[in-house]
């Protein structure tokens, strides 16, 4: 059995995007990375690092590629270091849960996520498991630049503590298995005031 991982979170490369909507899946990478005192290195047009939790070894990796090109990386590094698509979970932000509510899913489509289009376009596979961030929708329908923009104030009072959530997600699903972390986290968001604003 192939005990190899690859723990992809999504989001932009650079100062400019990184304390963006769309870079949650970023965030909450670099908080696993953190905790485990772990560091990056550099290659297939992505910052990865190699950590074992829980018995699995883990590709932890952040596409510099831009989002709509995050496969092509992904897809490299599992052709590299022999890891399969079955063992793949992706972590991104997503339009249509309220902020500070976390959902953990194995397969279905994109949800018109360009970043888990690519990754289903460069791998031919969908069937991946996802732990998907609540980042509500915007007012005003602009989607591109609401996803492209920083959290607003009231939010990132509560942002650390959803990025925490969303690490604790992430390792019960690599320890308990996606049954069990589905149970524990697909109804819980982090404290209610943030969406009664």
């Amino acid at each position: 059995m192939n005990n190899r991982w690859i723990v992809v979170g999504l989001g932009n490369p650079g100062s400019k995007y990184a304390l963006t909507r769309h870079n949650i899946g970023f965030m909450v990478i670099d908080m696993v990375v953190e905790r485990f005192c772990g560091s990056y290195r550099g290659g297939f047009e992505a910052d990865y690092t190699v950590l074992d939790i829980y018995g699995k070894r883990c590709y932890l990796v952040k596409p510099q590629t831009y989002m709509n090109l995050s496969g092509k990386s992904v897809v490299e590094i599992c052709g590299y270091f022999d890891i399969p698509f079955t063992n793949m979970v992706v972590v991104h932000d997503d339009l249509d849960m309220e902020f500070g509510k976390i959902k953990i899913k194995k397969g279905g489509s994109s949800g018109g996520h360009r970043g888990v289009d690519s990754i289903i376009a460069a791998s031919g596979w969908d069937d991946f498991i996802r732990v998907k961030m609540g980042i509500g929708k915007p007012v005003n329908k602009d989607i591109s630049g609401y996803v492209l923009s920083e959290f607003d104030r009231t939010e990132k009072g509560y942002l650390k503590e959803f990025i925490d959530l969303g690490a604790d997600a992430l390792l019960a699903l690599l320890e308990k298995g996606v049954q069990v972390s589905m149970n524990l986290y697909n109804n819980k968001k982090i404290v209610q005031e943030v969406n009664q604003k």
